[in-house]
C-alpha cells in the first residue's frame, strides 16, 4: 500500500458482537472513507483509544508512539506540561490502515503540530444526561449555531458516535487558552438562556435531564474524537458529520434514531455527499474569535 508493506492480522475477528462487524470490515471502512478522514488527521498528533478485543474487552488510551511502530510512520515531539512526548501523525493512507489495524479510535487536538497550542478549531461536546438524549442536544446545537453566527463563526455538527453531538468551527488567531475561555463563555450563556436544558459544569449531580456543554476540550492538552472515527460502542457507530437539516428534523419530529450512524451508513454518505466538514479545512473560512 503506497509502497509500504503492512501486516494485517485477525481480519475475521468479530469486534462488534451485536452486529458481527469484523476487524476486516473495520479496515475496509477506514480505507473507504480515507479521502474524507485523512485531511482531519493530517498534522494532528494522534491519541489512540484502543479496543483490540472489541468494546467489551480491554479499552485503553495511549498518546506515545506504540511499540513496534514502523520506521516509516511519521512521528513528532509534542510539548506537554509533564515533559515532551513523541506522538504519531497520520499523514497518509498506509499509516491510517496501520493505525486502524491496532483497532483504534482516533482522537486529535484542536491544533496542528506546526503551531502547538494555537487553536485552529473550536469544539463543543454536547453530552446528554438521561432522560435527556440526542434530541435535546440538537436543540442546544441550534442555539449555539446561532450564537456563534452572531460572532461571525460558522458551526458544523457531527454525531459523537456515542450519545451526543459535537459542534466544530474553524478559527484563527487564538491560543488554546483563549479558545477555551470563549467556549466557556458561550456555555455559560447557553445555560442562562436555557436553564432547564443546559448545564456548563461537569458535576454529575447537576446533569440528569440536561445537556452538558463541554467547553473544556478546547484546552491544548485535550483531544476529541476525530471526524469519521469508529467508536468503541456496542455497534460500529461513527462520529459522523451531519447536515443542519438533519439536526433540525430531530428537534421538529423527534426522530433521534436517524442520528445513529454506523460504518456502512457513513461510507454511503461520503460517497453521496463527500466530506460535509470540508469547509473546516479551508483557511479562508476560519474566523477570528471576538
Amino acid at each position: 500500500m503506497e509502497g509500504r508493506r503492512l501486516a494485517l492480522s485477525n481480519l475475521e475477528k468479530v469486534l462488534y458482537p451485536a452486529t458481527g462487524f469484523t476487524k476486516g470490515e473495520v479496515l475496509h471502512y477506514y480505507a473507504t472513507v480515507a479521502d474524507a478522514l485523512l485531511p482531519h488527521l493530517r498534522d494532528r498528533p494522534l491519541s489512540f483509544l484502543r479496543y483490540p478485543d472489541g468494546p467489551d474487552g480491554q479499552v485503553f488510551f495511549a498518546k506515545n508512539v506504540p511499540p513496534g511502530t514502523p520506521e516509516w510512520v511519521t512521528t513528532a515531539e509534542v510539548p506537554r506540561s509533564e515533559g515532551p512526548a513523541r506522538m504519531v501523525l497520520v499523514q497518509d493512507l498506509a499509516t491510517l490502515v496501520w493505525a486502524a489495524n491496532l483497532v483504534t479510535e482516533f482522537h486529535t487536538p484542536q491544533w496542528v503540530i506546526q503551531e502547538p497550542g494555537q487553536a485552529d478549531r473550536l469544539v463543543f461536546d454536547l453530552d446528554p444526561g438521561a432522560p435527556a438524549a440526542v434530541a435535546e442536544c440538537c436543540e442546544v446545537a441550534l442555539w449555539l449555531r446561532e450564537r456563534l453566527a452572531a460572532d461571525g463563526i460558522e458551526a458544523y455538527a457531527k454525531t459523537s458516535g456515542a450519545k451526543g453531538l459535537h459542534l466544530l468551527a474553524a478559527v484563527r488567531g487564538a491560543s488554546s487558552e483563549r479558545a477555551t475561555a470563549y467556549a466557556k463563555e458561550l456555555a455559560v450563556e447557553a445555560e442562562r438562556a436555557m436553564p432547564r436544558l443546559v448545564v456548563h459544569r461537569m458535576t454529575r449531580s447537576l446533569r440528569p435531564g440536561k445537556v452538558f456543554v463541554d467547553w473544556s476540550q478546547n484546552a491544548a492538552r485535550k483531544t476529541t474524537a476525530t471526524p469519521y472515527t469508529l467508536r468503541a460502542r456496542a455497534e460500529p457507530t461513527v462520529s459522523a458529520p451531519l447536515m443542519w437539516e438533519e439536526v433540525e428534523e430531530v428537534t421538529e419530529f423527534r426522530g433521534p434514531e436517524r442520528l445513529v450512524l454506523r460504518a456502512p451508513d457513513v461510507a454511503s454518505r461520503v460517497h453521496d455527499h463527500g466530506d460535509l466538514l470540508a469547509p473546516l479545512l479551508d483557511a479562508d473560512r476560519a474566523a477570528p474569535l471576538p
